[in-house]
């Protein structure tokens, strides 16, 4: 705008903005002070619904350069090589409420608008390659698990860690989140991946099943509890602000991206359930490659337009990229669409950081908020006779042959199910110092928790790792013959023997 006097709702000039219309100097405020009234109403509606997770969030534009040809897994055009395609990210802690502060402990949560030229793109991960859990069933439980107790109004470390210890396949999750990895210096310091399984298909409609992978270039870096206290004290915007003051000095931050592929045949075969977003794919097994680069450049003008109305859906897809029968990814379609509905509108893909930078004919209608022509006089039903809102058959994926009864499977009951492995294998891989923080750092944040819950976990350590399990009872008080004891039950039995306190 170069005219920025001040005028109402609707355009027209605002003589007062200073003086309440009174009856006499001292008299009451008047009814028809109408601006007044505006002011007041529209100020007491500023605030939009927080997010539910993710809370606490930052936000910039960059694109993403593809330097690599992966055109024989994919067909989708923003990963053809050469191309560029501009990009709004938004990063965040998963916990806090809109005022937490950024250096907390806590996982780190990454969701990538692409837009594209057949649409927008929606990824959505953390700065993990695993999550807590693998069933959408259990989502709620972790948010009001992590939230603020509903009698004491506290975080509560008790209902963190009992939730975490009754689902063993969130240990891998746990172990990073108590790692040196736990707290990232700040957002360019640290990688962050997809999550889920997705699948690719390419122009001859061969699926692939992939993952995705953004190394940081600026260099992993992390706070050991005593720096990330010290940085709290003074600055609890400090991952915002170095990623906002960084940009604006051209120090523009750069992820290298890669994926997994998986063929449809591997995954049959392959020893752990390859949708599971609580395991891994190990790289020595399946290797990264090399796609491209992604660069942030540019910061947003107004916080509150950008990126707190910024909506992501992993729903939204291009063709060439599509799901898996990854559970956890399955319920995200829907509550993630769904929570924008609630929390903006349900024509929230209109407003301007959500909208896509091609043309959209999705014959939508009405609702709030409806800001563009409305399809003005085009018929508003399928079918017609007008060749109007046709579908696009020839963008439809390959079929995936399924088979099996319709039933409530517990992962837990497959046998190739184990939710230590690579628990263990990440410990193993650490440093001493990292094993030794990554014990401190446990034992600090369970601290609170009752004896029965510290067992629990003890025992996880136990299975993923001996040393692991010792060090873990050792520094929590715990009976290391007890651990070995209760090591010997399956989930149900070592959940029936720490019910107690």
């Amino acid at each position: 705008m170069s005219d920025h006097k001040l005028t109402n709702e609707v355009g027209a000039p605002v003589a007062d903005n200073d003086c309440s219309l009174t009856v006499g100097a001292r008299g009451p405020v008047a009814l028809q002070d109408v601006w007044l009234l505006e002011k007041m109403a529209h100020f007491s509606r500023e605030v939009i619904p927080e997010r539910r997770m993710h809370a606490k969030g930052w936000g910039a534009y960059g694109n993403l350069k593809i330097t690599n040809d992966i055109s024989r897994y994919t067909k989708a055009k923003v990963l053809q090589p050469g191309k560029v395609t501009e990009l709004f990210i938004r990063f965040s802690t998963v916990a806090g409420e809109r005022g937490a502060a950024d250096a907390e402990r806590d996982i780190r949560g990454t969701a990538v608008k692409f837009y594209t030229e057949e649409g927008n793109w929606d990824l959505v991960g953390n700065n993990t390659p695993v999550f807590f859990l693998r069933d959408t069933q259990h989502f709620p439980g972790l948010n009001r698990a992590v939230k603020r107790d509903p009698r004491t109004g506290l975080r509560s470390a008790q209902n963190n860690w009992d939730f975490w210890t009754l689902l063993p396949e969130s240990f891998y999750q746990r172990t990073i989140t108590m790692s040196d990895r736990g707290i990232p210096k700040s957002f360019r310091h640290m990688d962050f991946f997809g999550e889920h399984t997705y699948s690719f298909y390419n122009s001859n409609n061969k699926r692939y099943w992939c993952k995705f992978h953004f190394l940081t270039q600026q260099g992993l870096a992390h706070l050991t509890n005593d720096e990330a206290a010290a940085v709290i004290a003074n600055d609890r915007e400090s991952h915002g602000r170095d990623l906002f003051e960084s940009i604006e000095r051209g120090n523009f931050p750069k992820w290298k991206m890669h994926v997994q592929i998986m063929t449809e045949e591997q995954a049959k075969k392959h020893y752990e359930n390859p949708f599971d977003v609580t395991k891994i794919w190990r790289e020595n097994e399946f290797p990264l490659i090399s796609v491209g680069v992604l660069q942030l450049n540019r910061n947003p003008e107004n916080f509150f337009a950008e990126v707190e109305q910024a909506a992501f859906n992993p729903a939204h897809v291009v063709p060439g990229i599509g799901f898996s029968p990854d559970k956890l990814l399955q319920g995200r379609l829907f509550a993630y669409g769904d929570a924008q509905r609630y929390r903006l509108g349900v024509n929230h893909n209109l407003i301007p950081v959500n909208k896509a930078h091609v043309p959209v004919s999705d014959s939508h209608r009405d609702g709030q908020m409806r800001t563009d022509g409305n399809y003005g006089r085009t018929p508003a039903y399928t079918p017609n006779s007008y060749n109007y809102w046709t579908a696009q058959p020839m963008n439809m994926e390959p079929p995936l042959d399924l088979e099996g009864s319709l039933y409530r499977f517990d992962p837990a009951n497959d046998p190739t199910d184990d939710n230590f492995k690579a628990g263990g294998e990440l410990y193993r891989s650490m440093s001493e110092s990292e094993k030794q923080r990554l014990i401190s750092n446990t034992a600090e944040n369970i601290s609170p928790v009752t004896k029965n819950i510290k067992y629990r976990h003890a025992v996880h350590c136990y299975l993923a790792d001996e040393d692991y399990g010792k060090r873990m009872a050792a520094a929590l008080g715990l009976d290391i013959a007890r651990v070995r004891e209760l090591s010997k039950h399956d989930n149900k039995g070592l959940i029936q023997a720490t019910i107690k306190p």
